[in-house]
């Protein structure tokens, strides 16, 4: 994990094809399975993934906190990167990206907040948040390659 202006930047290096994670980017009901921190589950209202496509859906805290969320998906380049814009408060820039790596895909995930008073707030969770979603993709991941 690094940071940079108003951005935080995850990676994680996995042990399956870059197709695999990108279907668990790009399939809802794959998507819907570890989006989020542990404990967290969601339910998708709406899921469209394509540019200009919408993304709503409420994340369900391990406390039965409702975290009501809303995206834009902007670019989708198969097999390479996804970006959408979260713009639910607080509004960010998600950018991920695959790295096909012999086999091997790294995945960097940069979250880039609009205003920096949110990003000072948002770091204090999305550090720690989003190492775990990460881990829970890799559950996932190894789960379905198997």
């Amino acid at each position: 994990m690094t940071m940079g202006k108003n951005e935080i930047i995850s990676s994680r290096e996995f042990d399956v094809p870059r197709e695999l994670v990108f279907r668990a980017w790009t399939t809802p009901d794959l998507l819907a399975r570890w989006w989020g921190p542990r404990g967290f589950t969601n339910t998708f209202h709406e899921c469209d993934i394509r540019p200009g496509g919408t993304w709503r859906f409420t994340m369900h805290g391990p406390n039965g906190t409702d975290y009501p969320n809303h995206s834009v998906f902007v670019e989708i380049v198969p097999l390479e990167r996804i970006v959408l814009d979260h713009l639910s408060s607080p509004e960010f820039r998600v950018t991920a990206t695959f790295e096909n790596l012999e086999g091997r895909t790294k995945v960097t995930y940069r979250q880039l907040f609009k205003i920096t008073e949110e990003f000072e707030q948002a770091k204090a969770y999305c550090i720690e948040g989003n190492e775990q979603n990460l881990d829970r993709l890799g559950l996932l991941l190894e789960e379905i390659s198997s």
